[in-house]
């Protein structure tokens, strides 16, 4: 046999092995592993819809979806069978806790508070935070939401100080001031018919401009812009499965539109950092006490062990500009539609709102005091939560109450079946109640755990829900305190689940001037 015959030889050998170790690879991933958790589950009582190759039960879940939010509903908050149609179908069918596919990753749902309180404390680091892949990945990226560990811990000890007490107060006038400015322009509209959604989406984006950035609205818009479109093409995208290597040799419309909003994104927050830079030139050391200015410094900090990337701080700002202004939008959005509906509440509100602050803009000491508009708010964070579900992972193989959970299991819990479940709640849980939150949550909910957790639980709690919470009820105090909200004729009651819950056509209300 010749040089060149051996050659060819060895060269065919190494490609065969090649093509059979993938093949043998792909298999363990897409038969031999689902096969081994399906049985380790089902031995214990853990059913679910069958494991269908290679798509999971992703296109039974896309097509419930598509049909139970096809078309508006009449006005009622009994919205979890039209949200999560698969949640609420196969908790009847299977259980509490039930395991479903996406392609060949597993999914344990889990909805029994227990073990929704044990995941979510977390005390020996088994369950961390779901791997991010795809266009989820560009738009969360390394994130305070997404990252673990030393990651996490660098930057959360600097959002405890920026978004809780002290820090918060400094930030009423600058909220107070946002609110004005909207409210001032409000006038042109009394009488008439306005999308308080929309406005509350300016307003949120003005607020976290002013108060995280040190800047404006305007000279924020075209980051706010290009998150709002990097998340609809996350929204498009999160039920459909892709077979690993593909997205590099074939990328879809939508993959080479994400990659380039998430260049755009950085090359913005970049020149926004740069001009922070030039305006405390001969400070090297003090690029201010706001989010931005705080971030920053870490980037520089000399201690190595505090110091974060100029990545990590990128995405720190991306999220903000993203989650953090939409969280407040929805949750203004479902209130403004909640007081219009029940105007007995909105009234309960607004004597609360005069009693406290009489015709002033809101004081720090005087929010803490609002019951009332407190209790309205939990209500509406019940009915209308806008994360509607959280995910963990499975770290390590570990005991979750009575089950045995090997690794390779992604956990889900549906934030929204609970805050939606008549066993904690009782027979009146899609009803707007806000008197069950009088006496705090504890009572609400009987003192069942993980019960209502609209901002989590344990030590991953979000860090804005004061901030939010805050912003929310200063906005709420100041519009009640000048209008009387009814809704509009025109007004489609359409919840939809794009990325957080969302009234898809807005909230149309009617201002009238209170005189």
């Amino acid at each position: 046999m010749g040089i060149n015959a051996v050659i060819m030889f060895c060269l065919f050998s190494t490609f065969l092995i090649y093509i059979l170790w993938t093949f043998f690879r792909f298999l363990h991933k897409v038969w031999w592993i689902p096969c081994r958790i399906k049985r380790i589950m089902s031995s214990q009582g853990i059913r679910g819809p069958a494991y269908k190759f290679p798509y999971g039960n992703t296109e039974e879940i896309t097509n419930m979806r598509n049909q139970s939010m096809s078309k508006p509903m009449e006005i009622s908050h009994d919205i979890f069978q039209r949200i999560q149609p698969h949640v609420y179908l196969w908790t009847k069918i299977y259980g509490k806790n039930y395991i479903s596919w996406h392609g060949s990753q597993a999914q344990l749902f889990v909805t029994d508070t227990e073990m929704i309180k044990e995941v979510l404390t977390n005390r020996e680091d088994a369950y961390p935070k779901m791997d991010m892949e795809g266009i989820a990945k560009k738009l969360l990226g390394e994130a305070l939401i997404t990252n673990e560990g030393e990651k996490w811990a660098k930057v959360r000890k600097l959002a405890n100080h920026t978004f809780h007490a002290e820090s918060l107060k400094r930030m009423v006038p600058e909220m107070s001031a946002s609110v004005e400015v909207m409210l001032e322009n409000w006038k042109h509209h009394e009488g008439k018919e306005i999308d308080a959604f929309k406005e509350f989406g300016l307003l949120t984006t003005e607020v976290i401009a002013r108060t995280a950035f040190g800047s404006s609205y305007r000279e924020g818009k075209h980051i706010f812009e290009m998150v709002a479109k990097l998340t609809a093409i996350d929204v498009r995208n999160v039920y459909k499965v892709k077979f690993p290597g593909i997205s590099m040799l074939m990328k879809s419309s939508d993959e080479i539109e994400a990659e380039k909003l998430e260049r755009g994104i950085k090359t913005s927050i970049l020149e926004l950092v740069k001009k922070r830079e030039k305006g405390r030139k001969g400070e090297t050391e003090d690029y201010g006490i706001d989010y931005l200015g705080e971030l920053m410094k870490l980037t520089r900090d000399t201690n190595i062990n505090k110091r974060i990337t100029l990545e990590q701080m990128i995405d720190e700002i991306k999220a903000l500009f993203g989650a953090g202004h939409l969280t407040t939008t929805n949750l203004l959005g479902w209130c403004a539609f909640v007081l219009s509906v029940h105007g007995d509440w909105q009234e309960k509100a607004r004597k609360e709102v005069f009693e406290i602050f009489g015709n002033k803009n809101p004081s720090s000491d005087g929010i803490a005091r609002l019951k009332t508009m407190n209790m309205i708010i939990n209500e509406c964070l019940r009915l209308y939560p806008p994360v509607l579900t959280m995910t963990r992972k499975v770290g390590r193989e570990v005991r979750l109450g009575n089950l045995r959970l090997p690794t390779n299991i992604n956990i889900y819990l549906p934030i929204l079946a609970l805050h939606h479940n008549p066993e904690i709640w009782g027979k009146d849980v899609h009803l707007f109640k806000p008197e069950r939150f009088a006496e705090g949550v504890a009572k609400a909910t009987n003192n069942t755990a993980a019960a209502f957790f609209p901002f989590g639980l344990g030590p991953r709690t979000c860090v804005g829900l004061n901030f939010t919470t805050n912003e929310a009820k200063i906005a709420l105090s100041m519009i009640l305190q000048r209008y009387k909200l009814t809704l509009s004729p025109n007004y489609v009651h359409f919840p939809a689940d794009i990325f957080i819950l969302t009234p898809k056509y807005g909230v149309q209300v009617i201002l009238q001037a209170i005189s």
